[in-house]
């Protein structure tokens, strides 16, 4: 007697019914290997528990907003032999999640800075923690068309709540009134609570010049600064131009001579 069509309906009434994925060949399997109830059981239970924790983990990194392959195992360390790598994989144990302070990274265009910013929270996701990867400009639209909803203390307290927040290019645009208020109120909250990532273009010592209101920036950033661990990259862009030709004039021409014809 086939015991599916029986299965099926209560496995799906208990959520349980990814075993149906494996159930047939882990069937299969107990009966050849003359396995005892309990072990098929077992086996049936951790596909199971395997199967909701990729759910889950496909879930957070599709909530993180993150670039694709920007990973630690894709990062090129070798590229830039002055990164401090020991930080960076320490960082990665997310060790600092845990003593709520925040990580702040700063650098030249093409240097790394959100690659590894992303990474981090690749390797926090892994550890089942709630990660939100943005932009500068893209939290502070979110947040200023909140308000035009009702929606701001809503979308607010979502960012406050969430496990790991990384903002991106900060400082890439001078923030206005009330874009340094909207942001204050995000770290602020934060503030030893849960850790963020804030990557920069900016030296540390210029990041005051973003805030118009001086005295809402250097509140905003003694709240970053305190305990942070700093990042400071430097060498070659990776990002790298296509080779030009060495005769584009020549070039050019038959291309012209190509279309007369």
């Amino acid at each position: 007697m086939n015991p599916m069509p029986e299965l099926s309906p209560m496995l799906k009434q208990l959520r349980l019914s990814g075993i149906l994925d494996s159930l047939e060949v882990r069937n299969r399997q107990a009966m050849e290997d003359k396995l005892s109830y309990t072990e098929f059981l077992a086996l049936l239970l951790q596909d199971e528990s395997a199967r909701r924790t990729n759910k889950k983990l496909t879930q957070r990194l599709r909530k993180a907003g993150f670039q694709p392959n920007k990973t630690l195992e894709a990062f090129d360390f070798a590229f830039n032999l002055a990164i401090d790598k020991k930080l960076i994989m320490d960082l990665a144990t997310c060790q600092f999640m845990d003593e709520k302070v925040p990580v702040l990274i700063a650098g030249p265009c093409g240097t790394g800075k959100s690659h590894i910013a992303q990474a981090i929270g690749h390797c926090a996701v892994r550890l089942e923690k709630d990660v939100v990867f943005t932009t500068q400009a893209k939290i502070l639209g979110q947040l200023h068309a909140a308000k035009a909803t009702n929606a701001y203390d809503r979308k607010l307290t979502a960012l406050i709540r969430t496990d790991l927040l990384i903002i991106d290019d900060f400082g890439l645009k001078p923030l206005q009134s009330p874009q340094d208020e909207d942001l204050h109120a995000a770290i602020a909250e934060r503030y030893e609570r849960r850790s963020t990532i804030v990557t920069s273009n900016l030296d540390f010592d210029e990041w005051g010049e973003a805030f118009p209101n001086k005295i809402l920036g250097a509140a905003t950033l003694d709240r970053l600064r305190h305990g942070a661990y700093r990042v400071v990259l430097d060498g070659n862009s990776y990002r790298k131009p296509r080779p030009m030709s060495k005769s584009p004039k020549s070039t050019l021409k038959t291309r012209q001579k190509n279309v007369k014809n």
